[in-house]
């Protein structure tokens, strides 16, 4: 059985999704187009463009919208659209003709791919309309199972707010994990760990609710290299899970890539593996999404990478994502599933890979065979 342990489901940008209004929303995609890394060009002769304008940076508010830009959905090409200085600026940080991606789109790829199952990411850029994603696992039961994204904001300060969230997602619209990224609530609060005091009471409500956790981890706040900030994100996981031992919980997305090229070569020093020792904490194996601009499929560059991941933590918590539809923007779903199954890696034995592909997501959601 081959399970995906990253997917999404999404509405459009302009609509509420969630938020109080469609233009809410949409400022969220603003600030995810000023910061990505995918690269802005000018639609008239995809000459290089400067998303850095769809910011209007002020003192205190590094993150402030700029408001003359006219940030908009293109529903003709399909995309998202902005103006500078009279002229059409664009990227593709979604894939190319995708605005949206619902449970049917989701379900045509993975049958096309040869997958099975999906498990279906959370963000707030994306959505935070819980119903909707219960309303995508309804729609295919068998082969759907959601995460839930929680105000990650409201944690250290209203924790019975976040808790609340969390409770309703999980007993009134039975969704199956939840979704938490720290650097959402560094961004607009003082706490600078998940695992502070603050934080306390909302853990112990989710090891209560008895469901797996999904961290989108980044650079530890004041961190100087980004590489060694992300490690030290980990330990401080592991730190939480020392503390409460039923927690299960997985890192998605993988390492920071990007940060750990060397010219042509990804270099990861073996002591940044040490956070995922003697622990259970999962690790999603995905390479096509992140760094699919720098090598191409079947990113044989990636391979030693991935045999450092198997020694160093084990087929048993190494669980396979796509991040469909984002992977589009490189390969197609396909070829996301096949760079880890063909060609047959000699320290790939028919079992690690089904553990890879399937049976750990499987046994972290409690979906059975």
């Amino acid at each position: 059985m081959i399970v995906d342990g990253h997917a999404y489901c999404f509405t459009a940008p302009d609509t509420p999704a969630g938020y109080p209004s469609g233009n809410e929303h949409l400022d969220r995609w603003q600030l995810q187009y000023a910061l990505h890394h995918q690269p802005a060009f000018r639609v008239r002769d995809r000459s290089p463009g400067d998303s850095k304008r769809l910011l209007d940076p002020a003192p205190g508010n590094p993150w402030r919208l700029a408001t003359d830009v006219h940030f908009r959905v293109d529903r003709r090409c399909r995309r998202l659209v902005w103006t500078v200085d009279g002229e059409e600026h664009t990227k593709q940080q979604l894939p190319p003709n995708v605005i949206e991606f619902g449970p049917a789109a989701l379900i045509a790829e993975m049958d096309h791919a040869g997958v099975d199952r999906a498990l279906i990411h959370a963000d707030a850029t994306l959505t935070r309309d819980v119903a909707y994603l219960a309303a995508c696992v309804a729609a295919y039961p068998d082969r759907l199972r959601a995460m839930a994204p929680i105000d990650e904001a409201l944690i250290p300060g209203s924790p019975a707010q976040a808790i609340a969230q969390a409770v309703a997602a999980i007993r009134e619209h039975r969704l199956h994990a939840l979704k938490i990224i720290p650097a959402y609530a560094y961004q607009q609060t003082c706490s600078r760990s998940f695992n502070e005091t603050a934080w306390q009471p909302f853990w112990e409500a989710v090891v209560a609710l008895g469901v797996p956790v999904f961290f989108t981890l980044g650079t530890r706040p004041g961190a100087t290299d980004p590489r060694q900030g992300f490690v030290d994100e980990v330990w401080e996981l592991r730190r939480l899970l020392d503390r409460h031992p039923n927690l299960r919980a997985s890192v998605t997305h993988g390492y920071p890539w990007r940060d750990f090229l060397k010219g042509n070569r990804l270099q990861v020093p073996p002591i940044h593996w040490a956070p995922f020792r003697d622990t259970s904490l999962s690790l999603e194996v995905g390479f096509p999404y992140r760094i699919g601009d720098v090598f191409e499929y079947p990113y044989i560059e990636c391979r030693p990478v991935i045999e450092a991941m198997m020694e160093s933590i084990g087929s048993d918590r190494l669980i396979w994502g796509s991040d469909m539809p984002f992977q589009n923007r490189f390969c197609t779903y396909r070829q996301s599933r096949d760079y880890l199954e063909k060609p047959r890696f000699p320290f790939f034995s028919p079992s690690d890979r089904a553990q890879v592909m399937g049976a750990n997501a499987n046994r972290l959601l409690g979906w059975g065979p």
